[in-house]
Formats: C-alpha cells, structure tokens, sequence
C-alpha cells in the first residue's frame, strides 16, 4: 500500500498538538504581571514579547490557544450532538414534525451568523459559558438542516424500503443505514465551521461579549493590544496570526474532507 502525505492534515494534526502541549509547556505563567518588563519587543528572554502589563506573550498565546481552540470544539461537539438527531427525526418522520423544525431553523438561518451571536450574546450576558450558549444557538441548526436533507434523499431509496420490509426497527435503521450515509457531509462541514467558530469567538470576544480578561483568549487579547498597535505592534499581530494560522488549517483540513468525501460518493 502506497503512503500518501496529506499536507493539509499533518498541518491541521500539528495544530492541534501544539494546542495541546503548549497548555502544559508554556514557560511563563500566562498571568504573571511584571510591571518592569512591560512592552518588551521579541527578545531572547521573552521570544515573542511582552504586553501591557509585562506578561509573557508566548506563553499567553498558547495558554489563549486552549481556550480558543477548546472552547471552539466544545461548541461545534455541542452543535452536532443537537443538530444531528433533530436533522435525523425531521428528516425521516417528515410531515407535520419536519414542517414544524424546519420553520424554526428557517427563522434562525433567515439571520447572518455573527449578527445573531452577538444579539444572543448582548441578552445573555458575557462570560464563557454565555458565549458557549450563544454560538450552539446560532450553529446547531446547519447540522440538522444537512443531516435532514440527506436523510430525505436516502430512505427513498430501495434499501431503506428492504430494511422496513424485513422487519428492522426505526432506530436500527437510522443507526446502521442512515447515521453512516450523514456522517461524511457532517465531518466535512464541522473541519470547516470549526475555522468560522473560532473567528466568532474571537470576535465576540475582541467586542467584550466573550471571555473576559485576564483569561487569556486570542480575540480579548487583540483587544487588549490595539491601544498599544503604534508602540508595540506585536501585541496584536501575533495573536493575529494565531487566528488565521488555525483557521486556515481548520479549512484546508476541511477541503480535504470534503473532497474525499466526494470521490467517494
């Protein structure tokens, strides 16, 4: 068997290693306040800086990795957990069930994305936990209009009328037929949602409707930064670049899910 490298996921792979391991390793606390070392440019001490306050920045960006990333996939596991069995219960009952979830997702979609986070985020309050809630509210009901629709256009099909006729419950049917058939589209849109959830995150955050200061989280640490963009640029570039380096995995990742995903159907 022929290996092929994938740079796209060994990039991604890495990533998210690096969000891993670097909550353990940073080398400074992420919090530490040091008032004599404040705005210190990239040096040998401090590679990538100090901000304001004279904490390292390193070590604030991969502390603020764990939680931008980690709270990104606990929304979109949390996203795909609701939308997924509420797309698969409208999608295969149909009828008065379907019409009724598919106008209350047709009245959330009817709204872009980051407008209605920041509406429910300004009602709930900030904090990370009502960011959470903001964000699952907003993106959940993309998964179950995908899933809905895939399993619509599978259980016409004749093998779903065999598995009906030889006696297989509703639930096998849906466990051994229809959740497989869903779970490509289903990856290959979260790899990439994963990408727009972070940079709702750090947007929410950058406005003071996220995570608040001193937990370090890249968009309030951009935030943070762009008082002192003229002094000490690096205050918000290098969060900057952590955002769209891990969005950009987060989309290549995802064309190469979604494209396999396509050669294969």
């Amino acid at each position: 068997m022929k290996f092929k490298f994938d740079f796209k996921r060994v990039f991604f792979i890495l990533i998210i290693l690096a969000v891993i391991i670097g909550k353990v390793f940073t080398p400074y606390d992420a919090n530490l306040v040091d008032i004599s070392i404040k705005l210190q440019p990239p040096n040998a001490e401090h590679i990538l800086g100090t901000d304001n306050l004279g904490r390292d920045l390193f070590s604030r960006v991969l502390a603020g990795a764990w939680t931008t990333v980690g709270t990104g996939t606990i929304i979109l596991m949390l996203s795909i957990l609701i939308g997924v069995p509420i797309g698969l219960l409208s999608g295969y009952i149909g009828g008065r069930v379907d019409w009724i979830i598919m106008r209350f997702v047709d009245a959330f979609l009817a709204f872009p994305d980051y407008i209605l986070a920041i509406v429910l985020s300004g009602i709930l309050g900030s904090g990370t936990f009502n960011l959470i809630l903001a964000i699952v509210i907003v993106k959940w009901v993309r998964y179950a209009r995908i899933v809905r629709s895939t399993v619509q256009s599978e259980k016409m099909k004749d093998y779903i009328f065999m598995a009906k006729l030889n006696g297989m419950s509703t639930i096998s049917i849906l466990r051994k037929h229809l959740i497989p058939h869903v779970l490509g589209n289903v990856m290959a849109v979260a790899t990439i949602d994963m990408g727009k959830i972070i940079l709702m995150i750090a947007s929410l955050s950058y406005i003071g409707l996220g995570v608040q200061p001193p937990n370090p989280e890249w968009g309030s640490m951009l935030n943070e930064g762009r008082n002192f963009f003229q002094i000490a640029p690096h205050l918000m570039i290098v969060p900057g670049l952590a955002i769209m380096i891990v969005v950009l995995a987060s989309n290549l990742f995802g064309d190469s899910i979604a494209k396999q995903y396509s050669n294969k159907s």
